[in-house]
């Protein structure tokens, strides 16, 4: 197969029905470790099926998230030297000193407190559009509830998460254009000049909130730097609250499109563990990650070079037929369900799954419990994304109970 038969970052095939599943089967029958171009960089390999993004993903040793960060597109050094400073682009033993002191903000005791604030934030949540019958389901409930539990977090207004989860939309929908770059990394510049000023409030002010947890830990003597705060903040914004956004907005969004789904969850609330993580396989929130191999190495047979660009794309291992039986259909009551939403294993396995997973259940539990009827009331808009997957606005109606 050329290597430029196929464009898995052409935003055209995500803006039109996410993300370009089609393409990934015949990746993973015909080239599994693909070749792939790349506009205005020197290309990278696509990695598509499951047992090789597993592979990859638990390597850090071999597959480096800071040789090169975890974005496709190359950063300058200047760039780079910012992005290190984040635990995503970071390989052990820094990443595991940094993931070490982050545990300390999230205890038992902090995290059970956030659990029980949840339920409340997600009635709230649904109580505000009960009675008006109809909503943006993606900016009214769905980006609502992680925006809330990331301001309860960091001790921050409610209404400054909502605005953090717009400049969120701004770094993942900027497009390749010099305009949509800018614009992207404006975005970041005002995020993290926001998490500047929080660190210093917080330095000032502790309170019993986890950002104040997160300054005063310390492992083996050391403290968060500024910058790995600020980071961290950029991260927590974005893994926490983007992708559980985007997975609650893209998993009611397959429930309407599967009605026998719905009316089984309505019926049997039980089965909603399970169908989360079937939401989560289905509907992936995250695209792909870059790694950099940092030596001569084989994966799928296929031949890497040190210093070669590698994409690890979840999407695809999530519907690789060789582990999921049927794996475009939409199947609630699936398992065994060993999805790699959530990373395919290793060091950088998602810090904030279980919280996550918490979030996704206690707002689908209110919206399944209480807007019966409910049906899309116009075009789904999806973000203009390669990167995240999901709906930008998903209007519905439906009737209160």
């Amino acid at each position: 197969m050329p290597d430029d038969a196929i464009d898995l970052l052409d935003l055209k095939h995500y803006a039109a029905g996410g993300p370009p599943y089609e393409l990934f089967a015949r990746l993973r029958r015909e080239s599994p470790v693909h070749r792939h171009a790349e506009q205005g960089g020197p290309g990278f390999w696509a990695v598509t099926r499951y047992d090789d993004v597993v592979e990859a993903s638990r390597d850090s040793a071999t597959y480096s998230s800071f040789a090169g960060g975890t974005m496709i597109a190359d950063a300058t050094p200047e760039q780079l030297f910012v992005v290190r400073q984040m635990m995503l682009n970071m390989d052990p033993p820094q990443h595991t000193k940094l993931r070490a002191l982050i545990n300390k903000g999230f205890t038992p005791r902090m995290v059970a407190q956030l659990y029980e604030r949840i339920g409340e934030l997600a009635r709230a949540i649904v109580d505000r559009v009960a009675q008006r019958g109809e909503c943006d389901f993606v900016t009214d409930v769905a980006g609502e509830l992680p925006s809330y539990v990331i301001a309860e977090l960091m001790g921050i207004p409610l209404d400054d998460g909502r605005e953090l989860y717009r400049l969120t939309e701004r770094m993942h929908t900027a497009d390749r254009s010099p305009e949509g770059q800018a614009d992207g990394a404006q975005a970041i510049f005002e995020m993290l000049s926001y998490a500047s000023g929080i660190r210093t409030g917080k330095r000032a002010r502790p309170a019993s909130d986890i950002a104040s947890t997160l300054l005063a830990a310390e492992v083996d003597g050391e403290k968060l730097t500024d910058l790995e705060f600020d980071m961290f903040f950029l991260l927590l914004i974005n893994a926490g609250g983007d992708t559980t956004r985007n997975l609650v907005a893209g998993g009611m969004l397959e429930l309407l499109r599967h009605p026998d789904a719905l009316a089984a969850l309505r019926a049997e609330p039980r089965l909603l563990p399970g169908a989360i993580e079937e939401m989560l396989r289905f509907c992936s929130p995250v695209v792909h990650f870059r790694r950099t191999a940092t030596r001569d190495t084989t994966l799928g047979g296929q031949p890497i070079a040190a210093g070669d660009k590698v994409a690890i794309f979840y999407a695809s291992a999530n519907r690789d037929e060789a582990v999921f039986p049927d794996p475009d259909a939409l199947d609630i009551a699936r398992s065994p369900n060993e999805h790699v939403a959530f990373g395919g294993g290793g060091v950088h396995f998602c810090l904030g799954a279980n919280l996550a997973r918490v979030e996704i259940r206690a707002l689908f539990a209110e919206v399944l419990a209480r807007l019966h009827d409910i049906e899309l009331a116009g075009p789904v808009e999806r973000l203009r994304s390669s990167f995240i997957n999901g709906p930008r606005h998903m209007p519905v109606r439906f009737r209160a109970r």
